[in-house]
């Protein structure tokens, strides 16, 4: 069955807001898309109709087991496409999120199975972020974020929750990136913030904000 792009959205906004909560509120839901709650409540129908979300009373939407299929078949594509601009057109990783949001929602599968293959059957896209397979499985990436990093720790940045273009440009300014190296040098208790050193850079602080939302693995 084809879903509108105002559908796939929803979708894919309930699958992202499930991430943080185990059901998703009609008010949570018009937040993420900046929508009215009463635009929300008619389109949440909809989604019940086609049977692709459940209610629970009192507590909120949460999508069933065909829902959450379609969910992470659009985040696959989602992240493909970031990965072949970024890798193939030479955007920068700043730039990728609007433009693979439209094209994300191309759902020829034929298609998706040969950009899959062209790109090699990358495992992350260009943020860190697991790419689901054909059959919508992703994998688990263990990672920590640096703030908890202790001091004098070599690690490898694996990801970046953040992705806004705000922090993405920051970062680059930076010269973080995924698969960068970089030491934890210091942790300043009075705000949190955190000295690291990145390799050929000169030694630079990041807020806690910031490392709260740059992941790692260990070198």
């Amino acid at each position: 069955m084809n879903y509108s792009v105002s559908e796939e959205n929803y979708i894919k906004s309930i699958y992202h807001l499930q991430q943080q909560t185990a059901t998703v509120t009609t008010n949570s839901l018009a937040n993420e898309l900046r929508t009215k709650p009463a635009s929300v409540t008619d389109m949440l129908k909809k989604l019940q109709t086609k049977q692709l979300v459940e209610y629970e009373k009192y507590r909120g939407f949460k999508l069933n087991a065909t829902g959450n299929k379609i969910a992470l078949n659009i985040v696959r594509r989602h992240r493909l496409w970031e990965f072949f601009l970024v890798n193939k057109l030479g955007f920068e990783w700043d730039k990728v999120h609007d433009i693979a949001e439209e094209l994300e929602h191309v759902s020829s599968v034929e298609l998706i199975k040969k950009l899959d293959s062209f790109l090699n059957f990358p495992q992350t896209d260009p943020h860190g972020d697991p790419i689901p397979d054909t059959n919508g499985k992703i994998a688990i990436i263990k990672q920590s974020s640096l703030a908890e990093i202790v001091e004098k720790k070599n690690v490898v940045v694996s990801s970046v929750s953040n992705q806004s273009p705000e922090m993405l440009e920051m970062l680059k300014h930076y010269h973080i990136g995924i698969g960068t190296s970089l030491k934890v040098n210091k942790h300043f208790a009075f705000d949190g913030s955190v000295e690291i050193k990145v390799s050929q850079q000169a030694v630079c602080i990041i807020s806690d904000q910031v490392a709260k939302n740059i992941f790692v693995h260990h070198d």
